[in-house]
């Protein structure tokens, strides 16, 4: 009768893919919550940065905020204010911003 049992529960053993199953399925899900959204969010700043012209209002990501003088391929050069210019790597730009239209100091 003991012979019977043991050979019973044996057979119940899952397979040994099956084990690997949630570890798969978390990767799912860190995949679609967390590492898919920030690729998106990275294209689309690539994309912004790449489209940067002569004229528009930037943030740095050092929090400065000016106006494009000059783009070349990797440096932006800002005006901070008036006569101050500063280069930038294009890449530390964080944002474009919609003119104010009022100075800051009004």
């Amino acid at each position: 009768m003991l012979d019977f049992l043991t050979v019973g529960a044996a057979g119940a053993e899952p397979p040994a893919w099956a084990s690997f199953l949630p570890i798969i399925g978390m990767i799912a899900i860190f995949w679609f919550l967390i590492i898919r959204p920030q690729m998106r969010q990275q294209k689309a700043h690539r994309a912004k940065i790449a489209a940067i012209k002569r004229g528009d209002q930037v943030v740095t990501a050092g929090g400065l905020i000016g106006k494009v003088v000059r783009v070349d391929d990797d440096y932006a050069d800002i005006e901070i204010a008036q006569g101050v210019r500063v280069k930038a790597v294009k890449s530390t730009i964080g944002d474009i911003v919609a003119p104010s239209g009022k100075p800051a100091n009004d």
